[in-house]
């Protein structure tokens, strides 16, 4: 049962449209408005002992986005109308716009047609350069805070971390209000420096890149790593993670995400212009949506289990899914070669001088060895498909350009599975080998432990 109240001050509920840790947001309706508005309202609960200091931290996050949103007018920025702080609760009325959060298309499987993504983000430049004009930095860029419609109409909500430079303090900064989206914000903004428009350019282009790629230039197992890559490493290239942009999204995405103030954008203005010269480049019906079947095929294997669901996609876009006959060669010992298969359906014979030592099925791989092997790189065993075989194939080169994550956990399986392999052949080669005339008579060694007391302190 809903607990919505019937009136949000002057605004009359209609339902509940979203929800989160901290506000409520319900369409509502109000005299002498032909059109509904989105009230968000937080309640002051009871957080134990940290319950000032969290309706505090809530509280100022209202009052800011009121002071800040009410004095911009642009047609990519929400606009408030009211805001109003009771003894229980806090409440804004806003613009509504029936949205869906950029944050959904930032999947590989749901990425945009990249003139879709251009688009949005030269809008979101352009909406960014005005608040930039009116003294206001949003500091907390990032998919969830970039609302589009059906029609790619597009929004930045979401003011309450912004900074008023003509209010700036030295106290005032992201981390104080203990909120914030580190995998979004710049070096100068992790390391506390004073901020200016140019942060809001970063973040956006890490916001472009996840859009484009379908994952964070930046990622890490630990916020630590996390922030040490952000401060001190290059994002890796754009085109080299998904071949299909036009060369000219990496000059600007490197422009965008430079550590060096004086290298980035200056403004939002300079970086939609050279969007919009990219823009040109683009081929709307060249769009072709990604291929679900063969991720799902991959997502059930045991390979791919430590894989994230971006490091399969990666695995697909540089790989090559290949469909062969039965008795079709693969691979010949003694060959080079730095390519390696995954069996998708089929199987595989692997044999050596013309005898066979295995068959392979599905979710194993086969050529590791000479792609492990960086001194010789050559095959050690000759791969036959043994039915009709379908496989992903995957070039040396062809990986080496993807992220490092996905590399490392490619090397990893390839290493645990030449690992499982000699432990198998060495068990074979056990059960035909002569008893061990010495494993049987080792006595078991002592080890004899002493315990010292320390020394008594001088002086106690």
């Amino acid at each position: 049962m809903s607990d919505a109240p019937e009136f949000i001050g002057r605004y009359r509920v209609l339902r509940e449209i979203g929800k989160g840790a901290t506000a409520t947001v319900y369409l509502a309706s109000a005299p002498g408005l032909d059109q509904p508005v989105a009230v968000k309202r937080i309640r002051f609960a009871d957080r134990a002992r940290d319950e000032g200091k969290w309706n505090r931290r809530l509280l100022k996050l209202f009052q800011t986005e009121w002071q800040i949103v009410r004095r911009l007018d642009h047609p990519n920025i929400i606009k408030i109308f009211n805001m109003k702080v009771e003894e229980d609760c806090a409440w804004l009325a806003m613009e509504y716009f029936e949205n869906v959060p950029l944050e959904r298309f930032c999947n590989f499987e749901r990425m945009l047609p990249i003139h879709r993504t251009v688009s949005i983000v030269f809008k979101c430049c352009m909406a960014l350069d005005y608040a930039y004009r009116q003294g206001v930095i949003h500091r907390d860029i990032k998919p969830a805070n970039i609302l589009v419609d059906k029609k790619f109409n597009v929004k930045i909500a979401d003011f309450g971390l912004a900074l008023d430079i003509a209010k700036k303090s030295e106290t005032d900064s992201t981390f104080v209000m203990g909120v914030g989206s580190p995998a979004y914000m710049s070096p100068e903004q992790i390391k506390g420096y004073p901020l200016n428009q140019k942060t809001d350019l970063y973040s956006l282009g890490v916001v472009l890149f996840h859009l484009l790629s379908g994952r964070l230039p930046f990622r890490a197992r630990n916020p630590a790593q996390l922030i040490y890559k952000i401060i001190n490493q290059d994002p890796p290239s754009i085109c080299q993670l998904n071949p299909d942009l036009p060369e000219g999204l990496d000059a600007i995405l490197r422009k965008a995400l430079e550590k060096d103030l004086y290298s980035r954008y200056r403004n939002g203005s300079e970086f939609a212009q050279d969007l919009s010269a990219v823009r040109y480049q683009i081929l709307d019906e060249d769009y072709v949506p990604p291929d679900t079947a063969h991720f799902s095929s991959l997502r059930k294997m045991a390979f791919f289990t430590e894989f994230e669901d971006v490091e399969i996609w990666e695995a697909l876009r540089i790989g090559s899914w290949r469909e062969v006959d039965a008795a079709t060669l693969l691979m010949r010992e003694g060959e080079e070669g730095r390519n390696f298969g995954i069996v998708i359906e089929g199987e595989v014979e692997v044999s050596l001088d013309g005898r066979r030592i295995g068959i392979l099925g599905p979710g194993e791989a086969f050529g590791e060895t000479a792609y492990l092997d960086r001194y010789t790189g050559k095959r050690t065993a000759t791969i036959v498909s043994a039915s009709r075989l379908i496989y992903l194939e995957i070039h040396a080169p062809a990986l080496a350009l993807a992220s490092e994550e996905c590399v490392e956990h490619f090397r990893e399986r390839l290493v645990s599975v030449l690992v499982q392999r000699f432990s198998q052949a060495n068990r074979r080669l056990a059960e035909r080998a002569e008893a061990s005339t010495l494993a049987g008579s080792v006595k078991n060694v002592a080890f004899e432990l002493t315990l010292v007391e320390d020394e008594p302190p001088r002086g106690g």
